[in-house]
This record gives structure tokens, sequence and C-alpha cells, in this order.
């Protein structure tokens, strides 16, 4: 290929790279170029860096691995210094419900991811438990997620439970791998959805997998993973026309799948309220809602999506333990304003 021009200089720890694209280059994937032109970078390495925002077009931070380069376009390459495989701890205040010698059970607050991953790899829960819970702290999950044993996406609310050493990491592990199915383990969820389903309770009962054209989601795909959503309405809410318009459902999981409740919810028609992943098309239904309503639903910036139940069998006792959470300040808000009109 032609037209090959690469500077790289410090920006702190930062090294920057500079490449021009050539005039046979023009309207390939842009991952596919820096693929070729940076054959020392991984492809999932360059993956992480755009979706990172460090890929840039003229100031501009290219997010999209399959967008499509021009000729002469000027493309800078901005890559961070490696990190340390191992986390590091660092001084982020935990909710604790619970803590013994075996495990710990957090109130999960929106806006904190579980582990480290490419774009955060620090101010993660791990990062917290490490500096919680110290030299105990679990490694099974690898060192990436040392005493994690399922998670909840980053602006999901709600409950988690952590192992703080093998023995418990191990009896957690099977617990969740087991879905309740022949054990104790039960895990809840608050659902603010669009919509009121039809009858008072049902099952989702459909398959899981990637999607087959945005990787960052999931979709109902046949084929996909086993993946079991029980559900119940629990209320309703109406509109400015005194019509059913959303409803808070309490679901139930007996897999659990990369954003199953998302993905279920919304393949019956019922997507969660805030969830601009999976429920974009309902975006215009706010202005349905009662004033009041659409305000706390705007300020929300995220899925209306929280873990309100924990049931297990502890690790060393063998003991029942069962922990509720009470929706938290923005939730309690919603459901507020979306009766204040009836």
């Amino acid at each position: 290929m032609q037209g090959l021009s690469v500077e790289q200089t410090a920006s702190g720890s930062d090294q920057l790279q500079t490449i021009t694209v050539a005039g046979d280059e023009g309207s390939a994937r842009l991952d596919r170029v820096l693929a070729v032109r940076l054959p020392e970078l991984s492809r999932s390495r360059l993956k992480a860096l755009i979706l990172a925002g460090q890929i840039s077009l003229r100031d501009t931070p290219i997010l999209d691995p399959a967008y499509h380069v021009a000729p002469g376009d000027t493309i800078t390459i901005r890559v961070p210094p490696p990190v340390s495989p191992e986390p590091e701890p660092e001084n982020i205040p935990l909710d604790i419900i619970y803590e013994d010698d075996d495990i710990i059970v957090i109130e999960k607050p929106r806006g904190l991811v579980v582990h480290p991953a490419a774009g955060h790899e620090t101010g993660t829960l791990v990062n917290a438990l490490i500096a919680h819970c110290g030299e105990s702290l679990s490694g099974i999950g690898g060192v990436k997620r040392p005493g994690i044993v399922h998670r909840l996406d980053k602006d999901t609310t709600g409950l988690m439970v952590a192992a703080k050493n093998d023995r418990a990491h191990a009896s957690l592990s099977a617990q969740f791998a087991d879905h309740g199915r022949t054990g104790a383990l039960r895990r809840g969820y608050m659902a603010f959805v669009w919509g009121v389903p039809n009858r008072p309770h049902g099952t989702v009962d459909a398959p899981i997998d990637r999607h087959p054209h945005a990787r960052e989601k999931m979709a109902v795909r046949q084929g996909g993973r086993e993946a079991i959503t029980h559900w119940e309405v629990l209320d309703t809410f109406s509109g400015r026309d005194g019509k059913p318009v959303a409803s808070l459902l309490a679901c139930r999981l007996e897999t659990g799948r990369t954003h199953q409740i998302r993905v279920h919810l919304s393949h019956i028609g019922h997507p969660l309220m805030g969830d601009a992943v999976y429920g974009p098309g309902f975006k215009t239904k706010a202005n349905s809602l009662p004033p009041a309503a659409k305000v706390s639903l705007e300020g929300l910036g995220r899925q209306a999506l929280h873990a309100y139940l924990l049931t297990l069998e502890h690790p060393g006792t063998g003991e029942i333990l069962e922990w509720t959470s009470d929706l938290p300040a923005d939730l309690a808000a919603l459901r507020h304003q979306l009766h204040a009109a009836e």
C-alpha cells in the first residue's frame, strides 16, 4: 500500500501515531486499515482503542470500528501505556449490606463497572473489593475478576455478592451455575417497562446470543444459549390520556445471560424505560407521560432496572440467607411521579 506516514511522539505517557489513508484504501473499514498499518497492535487492542475514543479524525473521535475511511484522511491513534494485568486496590466507598469471613454483599450504585475491561481499567467494583478485602479476596475468577461470581450492568443498581476466599468462590459459582433450579439461589429485579402485559405473569423462554450486526448488543437468536426469565406485574401507570402507558414488573432469572432481562422484555414488546440500547423506538412514548414523570424519566439517564432480591446458601454454614433492597432514589422518584397524576 502507498501513502504510509507515521509519526510517534510522547504526550505524557501516551504514544501518538498519525496515519494518512492511501488512495487504494478508500472506503475501507477503519479497523481493517489499522490492522494492516499497525500490525504490532492486535485486532482486539485496536477495537478497544476505537471504542475508548482513542482514534480520531480531525480531532473528532471515531467510535465505530466499521467507519469507512476516505483517501487523504489523517487518522490519529493515541496508544496509552500498557497497564498492569492485575487490578490495583482503590479506595472506593462500598455500601455493604452484609459481610463475614466468606462473603460480602453490597448495594451496587449506578455507574459502577463490576470488573476491569477495555475503557474501564480502573474505578471498578473489583478495585474497591481488593482495597476492602485485601489478601483474602478469591482469585479463582481470574486476575480481572477476583471474587466475582455474577455481575450487574454498569447502570443497573442493586444487590451483588462476592466471595472472599476460594471455598466461598467455589460454592457461590456452583449456586449461580445452577440458577436456583435445585438450590436456594434466587435473584429478583424490579423493572419499569413501557406498556402493560396482557396477563398478570408469564415466562420468556428465548435463547440469547450476540446481535448479528451490533456486536455490543445481545439478541434473541435461534441457536443461542438458553435463557429464561419469569415476570409478574406489580404495578401499572397511566399516561396523560388516562390509558395504561407503563408498568412495574418483578423479574426472576432462571439463567444468567448478558443483558438477559433487557433483551427478553424488549423481545416481548415491553422494553425497559430509559434503555437507549434495547428500547430506542420507545423514546417518543415519554411524551405520553404526565409532565413530572416525563421530567423524572429524562433525568434518569439509565435503564430503569434494580436488583432488589438475593437469596443464597451460605458457603460456610449452609444457612439460607436473603436480602432485599428498596428502589434507589431515582427509581423511587420515577414511580412516585408516574402515580402522581392518577
